[in-house]
């Protein structure tokens, strides 16, 4: 292997570490972002917050989401796109 190559392969492994670091650090579904959370907020101040949610179901106008995945996450219930009650897990 040409000493070209072995530079260029551990400069790919260093990035790619740092992108896995980056990702893992910028999880916004923490006790931090939880704690920003009231009782009246707008859907869309939760989804400026926390990010997408992974996932929601509506079942006569009640609206149940949830952020993150399993060990860490935040659930969310509103009522006409407010929310009227929120727990965690996890964090």
């Amino acid at each position: 292997m040409t000493q070209t190559k072995k530079i260029s392969n551990r400069v790919l492994i260093v990035i790619i570490g740092l992108v896995c670091i980056g990702l893992i650090g910028c999880s916004k579904i923490d006790k931090e972002n939880y704690d920003k959370l009231k009782v009246g907020m707008g859907y869309d101040e939760v989804v400026q917050l926390l990010g997408d949610p992974a996932q929601c179901e509506s079942v006569v106008g009640v609206k149940s989401c949830t952020w993150g995945e399993p060990p860490k996450t935040i659930t969310i219930r509103l009522i006409a796109d407010k929310v009227v009650l929120f727990q965690s897990e996890g964090l």
